[in-house]
């Protein structure tokens, strides 16, 4: 059984898969809790992989989905703590090909997995700072989030490809600000390339 936060349908607003039809599926709960985390914790109800898979497609029914399926994305909270292989087996025995998961990469995922995004968060961000150490060595995508303030690292993690995403503050001044000091340093280090949350910018989920 698995704690889910929520389960939705949208684009997928960052890094490399950007604008991307998605099923996202939410877990609760998280080792770290960041302080600009958006996921409420105490919400969530006990589901089985049965009913996730069941969910994920009545979702696609409605919005009159044609197949393939849209990728999936597994995040959180942080979706190893609860995210085994025999889900991952499900959503694909369904008809989901391509199952994404967004992780801090505290703990290793699992390895049927098609694409994992690691974000790992700066101890000066998090409730639980002690349990921030990065387990995970490889992944599809590094997003690393930019505040102007952390030295950006990419932590000895091997990736395809390597984005900065400005920090949202809650102020546009001071986004704005964020924002162009993560541009300059793109221009100054080209390995990495800039992620924005697209989603807020077009106003979906």
């Amino acid at each position: 059984m698995y704690k889910v936060n929520e389960i939705f349908y949208s684009l997928q607003g960052e890094g490399r898969n950007t604008g991307r039809a998605a099923v996202f599926v939410r877990f609760s709960g998280c080792n770290l809790r960041c302080t600009f985390c958006d996921t409420d914790f105490n919400h969530y109800e006990t589901l089985s992989a049965e009913q996730i898979v069941n969910r994920m497609r009545e979702i696609c029914a409605e919005a009159d989905c044609e197949q393939p399926f849209p990728m999936v994305v597994l995040t959180g909270g942080e979706p190893t703590l609860q995210v085994d292989s025999a889900l991952i087996s499900a959503i694909h025995a369904a008809g989901f090909s391509f199952v994404a998961m967004e992780s801090n990469g505290t703990a290793l995922p699992p390895a049927n997995l098609d694409w994992l995004t690691v974000s790992p968060k700066a101890p000066e961000w998090l409730a639980a700072p002690a349990h921030a150490t990065v387990a995970v060595r490889q992944c599809n995508e590094l997003k690393v989030v930019f505040d102007g303030q952390t030295p950006v690292s990419d932590l000895g993690i091997q990736a395809q490809y390597y984005y900065l995403q400005p920090c949202d503050v809650g102020d546009a001044s001071r986004n704005a600000e964020i924002t162009s000091a993560c541009i300059a340093f793109i221009k100054q280090h080209p390995r990495w390339r800039l992620s924005l949350q697209t989603h807020k910018l077009v106003g979906i989920r």
